[in-house]
C-alpha cells in the first residue's frame, strides 16, 4: 500500500519499497523512513565563511557532513554527484559518533556540526537526533538548506538549530517551478525563522534567470520588512551540471546587485568575486 511522505510540499505517494522524489525517503512496510539516515557521503572541517556565514562565529570552523538526496532539481547543482545520486559512496556514522568527532575537533577551532552539501532536510530524523546530542555536548548545529520543508516540521526542528543559511534561489514562482521547489514554502520558513535562530540568506545570481535589478530589489525589500539586519549573500554562478555550457556571472553584475540590495539591507556580501 502506498504511503504519503508529509515532510515537504511534494507529499510523495510512495509504493512499498520505493523512494520519493528526493531519493532519500522510502516506504518500508507502510512507514516513511529516511533511507539515508547516518549515511555520510562527505565530511570535512570547513570555515564557517564557506557555508556561507558572515556573522556567525566569524573565523571559526564547523564539522560539515553531507549525505545524499534532494527534493529540488536545480540544473546548476554544485554537488549533483551526491544530491542527485542515491548510489553515492557513503559510510554510516551514528549521531553519537558524529558528535564525538565534533568534540575531538574543538582544538582545531570547531564550534559544532553543519549539515550541508546535499539537502540535509531530506534526512530530517538524522539532523534532529544529531542536533539534540550536539546541544547536550555544548556544540552548535548549523544547517545549509533550500528551505523546502513543511512549516510544522521546520518549527519542530528549529529550537535545536543555532544558525541556518537558507537558499532563496529567486523571487519568482516560475523559477521555483523550473527547479522543482515552491517559493511560498521557502518564504514562509524564512519568515518563521526570524527571531528564533541566526539566519543568513544566499542567492546564487544566474545570468538571464534571476539577475534583474527589479527582482533583487524585491527580494531585498521583502527580507528587510522581516528584519533589515538579515545578512544576504549574492553569489556568482559558475557553469555546473546541466548548465555547464552557460557563462558565469560577471563580477560587475554582482557588485551592481549588491548595491541594489543595500538600499534595503544592512549586510550584503558578494560571494566568489
Amino acid at each position: 500500500m502506498n504511503a504519503v511522505c508529509p515532510l515537504c510540499p511534494r507529499h510523495c505517494s510512495i509504493a512499498p519499497g520505493e523512494y520519493g522524489f528526493c531519493r532519500a525517503r522510502q516506504n518500508r512496510q507502510g512507514e516513511i523512513v529516511a533511507a539515508n539516515y547516518g549515511q555520510v557521503t562527505a565530511l570535512a572541517l570547513d570555515p564557517l565563511e564557506k557555508k556561507p556565514f558572515a556573522r556567525f562565529y566569524p573565523g571559526g570552523y564547523v564539522l560539515s557532513a553531507g549525505s545524499y538526496g534532494c527534493n529540488f532539481r536545480c540544473p546548476f547543482c554544485q554537488n549533483h554527484s551526491i544530491s542527485m545520486d542515491s548510489a553515492a559512496p557513503a559510510v554510516y556514522i551514528s549521531p553519537e559518533e558524529l558528535v564525538a568527532q565534533g568534540e575531538r575537533c574543538r582544538k582545531q577551532g570547531n564550534i559544532g556540526l553543519a549539515f550541508t552539501y546535499n539537502e540535509p532536510l531530506v534526512g530530517y530524523e538524522y539532523v534532529m537526533d544529531c542536533a539534540v546530542l550536539a546541544r547536550q555536548a555544548g556544540l552548535r548545529t548549523v544547517l545549509v538548506t533550500n528551505g523546502g520543508i513543511e512549516a510544522a516540521y521546520w518549527q519542530k526542528l528549529l529550537p535545536w538549530i543555532d544558525a541556518v543559511n537558507i537558499d532563496l534561489k529567486a523571487f519568482r514562482p516560475e523559477f521555483y517551478e523550473k527547479i522543482g521547489g515552491d517559493l511560498t514554502t521557502v518564504k514562509q520558513n524564512i519568515a518563521g525563522t526570524c527571531g528564533r535562530s541566526h539566519m543568513e540568506i544566499t542567492t546564487l545570481v544566474i545570468p538571464g534567470e534571476n539577475d534583474g535589478d527589479d527582482e533583487i530589489e524585491a527580494l531585498a525589500a521583502w527580507l528587510a520588512a522581516l528584519d533589515p539586519h538579515i545578512p544576504l549573500h549574492l553569489s556568482r554562478f559558475f557553469p555546473r551540471y546541466q548548465w555547464a555550457n552557460r557563462q558565469p556571472t560577471e563580477v560587475s553584475r554582482i557588485y551592481r546587485l549588491a548595491d541594489v540590495a543595500r538600499a534595503h539591507l544592512r549586510y550584503v556580501y558578494c560571494g566568489n568575486c
